[in-house]
């Protein structure tokens, strides 16, 4: 009997031990908000595809992102090793819709720099000759995500992080906050309720131009049409997610649900929005774009047609695939509104592409595009950027647990609860971002070089083809059903500036 006592009396010795080890500790977020228990996360984890191989699911099951998609970002944030063994566990020849890029007989060398820099092909604002135009360091970005919706100390951990690896960080629509202003370049977004930019719930000029002045590491701005999470809606952020800082930077109350109306009352159709970009530029001397999901076409018909007649046009126009989306939203509009991403582009791209435009625009795309063969396929429909959301909040330590609508992310990511924030350690954390940013364009540039050109603009629907689960091939065209001309193509004048952006760095 006095052994089992002692036995009972070592092993709670031992459980306090490691309960004041796993509260005190930083690197594991999940560890911190739910001392011990949380090491049977990491136990199934480890012993995950031995349970999945014989009774739950496969790697490329799960949704919205596989357990092969989420390892290699875990992986390529640790600097781990993110290769896969054995060889594809995918069925090439009877999965449908399945993407094939068509490497070269004779491949570029392929030695990316460490960092694997990959400049714009394009001047943001350079068309417009916006005082401040530039031209952005990096084709990987992150998209836009609320501080609100992320709690603070993911905010600065992606701040940081893109200061790191050189990448821009959209603001969302939350406003900007001192955990914005670490360093990291900034896309300031303008949304349908002007959070930083408003003055008694309307759009104010004169807060713009205060915020501008306040924020020097504000490089452009983005006026939000809609995003593909939720199109036709505005963004909802719960009121159990408010906090007082939040209360203040947005000037709202924290006893009701944020929800920004569904449209602009700053502008009502593509000639008046034109008109708002343009006072917005000249007053700021920054690129302005627009970011949307994809509805109706008249409308992209119409800003095409207007940007070909008068000479306005928004800098950039990001197009976000109706796939997107962090936070929540209404399950219907999560599943049915919006194109998704690939048929998005091309549709919108494409009235630019047949005018003969398409040249005075930076075209950035959003929605699942945070891995190399589908960075590598937007870039093929004619992107110039792309930028990544989940994949980003994956990086810091996300587990998919889809819990970001409840105030209570168990990682510490969605959430402004302290003590599951507390898990979250911004110093490590962005240094996961910007490995994954920069191992993202590394993947990217090896797939460049393996078809044999020096940078992504150069990849055209000729790269890839797409495989019908019928043992058929068909090109990228005519598997969208879209016109050869909706999409770009290089020029001698586009092939001879990427490679002079890329001999630098090389």
């Amino acid at each position: 009997m006095l052994y089992f006592w002692i036995f009972l009396g070592i092993l709670f010795a031992v459980l306090v031990v490691i309960l004041i080890h796993d509260v005190t500790q930083r690197r594991h977020a999940i560890l911190h908000n739910f001392p011990l228990i949380g090491h049977f996360r990491y136990l199934l984890e480890k012993i995950g595809p031995e349970l999945r191989q014989y009774i739950v699911t496969d790697n490329d099951e799960e949704r919205p992102f596989s357990r092969d998609q989420r390892t290699w970002v875990y992986a390529s944030s640790k600097r781990e090793n993110n290769y896969f063994a054995f060889g594809t566990d995918n069925d090439l020849e009877l999965t449908p819709n399945y993407l094939i890029i068509k490497h070269a007989a004779f491949p570029l060398p392929n030695h990316p720099p460490e960092t694997a820099p990959i400049p714009c092909a394009k001047i943001m604002g350079a068309w417009r000759q916006r005082s401040k135009a530039f031209r952005p360091a990096s084709v990987v970005n992150v998209s836009a995500m609320s501080y609100g919706s992320l709690g603070s100390a993911a905010v600065k951990a992606i701040n940081t992080g893109c200061k790191i690896a050189g990448a821009l960080h959209n603001t969302g629509e939350g406003g900007v906050s001192d955990h914005h202003r670490l360093g990291g370049d900034l896309v300031f977004q303008i949304g349908t309720a002007y959070f930083g930019c408003q003055e008694g719930g309307r759009f104010s000029l004169t807060k713009l131009r205060e915020l501008i002045d306040a924020t020097p590491h504000i490089r452009a701005i983005e006026i939000k049409m809609s995003q593909g999470a939720k199109p036709g809606l505005g963004g909802l952020l719960p009121k159990e997610k408010i906090t007082e800082e939040i209360a203040r930077i947005r000037g709202i109350s924290r006893d009701a649900d944020c929800v920004s109306p569904a449209g602009h009352s700053a502008f009502h159709n593509a000639d008046s929005l034109l008109d708002f970009i343009e006072l917005i530029a000249e007053e700021t001397g920054l690129p302005v774009g627009i970011k949307s999901a994809v509805g109706e076409q008249a409308f992209w018909a119409d800003l095409a047609g207007l940007v070909e007649r008068t000479g306005r046009a928004p800098d950039f126009i990001t197009v976000d695939g109706g796939e997107g989306g962090t936070g929540a939203s209404p399950l219907v509009y999560a599943d049915h509104v919006a194109l998704p991403f690939k048929l998005a582009l091309p549709r919108v791209i494409g009235e630019f592409t047949r005018r003969g435009i398409h040249d005075r625009i930076v075209f950035a795309g959003s929605g699942k595009l945070g891995f190399p063969e589908q960075a590598l396929l937007a870039f093929a429909m004619g992107c110039d950027l792309i930028a990544v959301a989940r994949e980003a909040m994956l990086s810091i330590g996300c587990i998919q647990a889809q819990r970001c609508q409840s105030g209570i992310c168990p990682a510490g990511v969605a959430t402004n609860h302290p003590w599951l924030m507390a898990g979250l350690d911004p110093r490590l954390k962005s240094v996961r971002l910007a490995n994954y940013l920069i191992t993202l364009r590394t993947e990217i540039l090896k797939l460049c070089h393996s078809c044999g050109v020096p940078h992504p603009s150069l990849i055209t629907p000729d790269h890839m083809e797409i495989l019908d689960g019928q043992l058929r091939a068909r090109s990228l065209t005519d598997a969208l059903g879209t016109m050869e001309n909706n999409f770009p193509r290089p020029t001698e004048s586009d092939i001879a500036l990427a490679a002079a952006l890329m001999s630098g760095h090389q």
